[in-house]
């Protein structure tokens, strides 16, 4: 499967109920605006991708504006999202949906957002069940949560991202009920028919002393984004630092495939994070530049998970080298290769992002597309399209 990554807040900017307006209208982010216009253009950036063999596309149906206010559907945003996937449908294009990519009602916000586990159970339940009924015949894949082990700690472990809070106890919560919010899903949305794959950011880690620091950073690093998400797939048992083992064995297996983010490899020296490796070039958002990075997450994910097919979820680089940005496809897609010819059962393979968009905290001064905000399909795209139209 050849695709690309987007999100609804990023293309299609913040929505008007939703707890990232909020944030932006207090100062607290750039000014997403329309996003980078696909909710108009969706049909024209269909054919392009069409076009480039880049025929599977994930997108997110954003909550907050098929329910700006508590049990209340805004029929007109759920005709515009059909009309979307039914786009995609035309076009040959595959849409994967994701129902929770960073954002979430102000509503729901004010109620506590997954930091109280009866909104997981009350409210988030019943949005699943709606997007499930409501889109489902039209979906190709689902996503449900996207990078589910970064979530709890960007916004409860002082990133600055919504609700703005740093505190150790409210971080385990929401990681806790994040997990379950995406395991949860990934069941009910299995009963649509259509496969379903997760989304977590990983990293391997790298130690670069043998001090007591780093050895203590790199294991929590590895316990927080690897074993606590992995252990509930593998296991049915969610074990988050600081809160009791949850033993939910219904959720083991649940997702079709494993699916991932990766950016960047993670260097740990002197307790602190540092680019890796040292030599690399490092991308406008401080990682280094380290295409190898892939095929170790990759070995990691099969050795753990010896019976589950991998999704490169999102793979990409912010950059305004468009040079840069097609040897690092390139040298990506030689350890995706190499990993295949290791035995490792990779099923696809989605570039983050197609069409240059809103970069969160970083606004738009940092682009991961193939093809410019004008729609200009960049040279790196031609990398892409010569394995996909292969």
């Amino acid at each position: 499967m050849w695709g690309t990554g987007a999100s609804s807040t990023q293309t299609e900017g913040a929505a008007p109920a939703s707890d990232w307006l909020k944030w932006e209208q207090a100062g607290r982010a750039p000014r997403s605006g329309e996003g980078n216009g696909f909710s108009s253009r969706f049909a024209e950036d269909f054919e392009v991708l069409s076009a480039l063999g880049l025929r599977h596309h994930r997108l997110s149906i954003d909550w907050a504006r098929v329910e700006p206010r508590e049990g209340d559907h805004d029929s007109a945003a759920v005709s515009h999202y059909r009309e979307i996937l039914a786009s995609a449908a035309e076009w040959g294009i595959v849409p994967w949906v994701c129902l929770h990519h960073f954002t979430v009602p102000q509503w729901f916000a004010d109620r506590g957002g997954f930091l109280v586990p009866e909104n997981r159970e009350r409210y988030w339940t019943r949005h699943v069940e709606f997007i499930a009924e409501t889109f489902g015949a039209a979906v190709g894949g689902w996503q449900p949560v996207n990078e589910v082990n970064y979530y709890a700690m960007i916004g409860y472990g002082g990133r600055g991202w919504p609700p703005g809070h740093h505190d150790a106890a409210e971080l385990a919560v929401v990681t806790e009920q994040i997990h379950l919010a995406s395991a949860e899903a990934a069941v009910r949305l299995r009963l649509t028919g259509r496969p379903v794959a997760s989304i977590f950011g990983l990293s391997s880690e790298v130690a670069l002393d043998e001090t007591a620091a780093t050895a203590t950073l790199v294991e929590r690093l590895h316990r927080n984004n690897w074993d606590v998400g992995l252990g509930l797939v593998r296991d049915g048992v969610l074990e988050v630092p600081g809160r009791e083992p949850v033993v939910r064995p219904d959720l083991a297996g649940c997702y079709d495939l494993l699916g991932f983010s990766y950016y960047a490899t993670i260097g740990v020296a002197e307790g602190k994070l540092v680019p890796y490796p040292s030599d690399a070039p490092t991308s406008p958002l401080g990682y280094g530049i380290y295409a190898h990075g892939l095929g170790l997450v990759l070995d990691e994910l099969a050795r753990q998970l010896p019976d589950t097919p991998l999704l490169v979820a999102e793979y990409g680089i912010g950059t305004d080298d468009d040079a840069q940005r097609a040897t690092y496809l390139e040298d990506g897609l030689a350890e995706v290769a190499a990993a295949l010819s290791r035995g490792v059962d990779v099923r696809g393979f989605f570039h983050w992002t197609a069409v240059d968009n809103y970069e969160w905290l970083h606004g738009y001064d940092v682009n991961f597309g193939i093809i410019d905000a004008q729609r200009n399909v960049r040279d790196s795209a031609r990398v892409l399209a010569r394995e996909a139209l292969a």
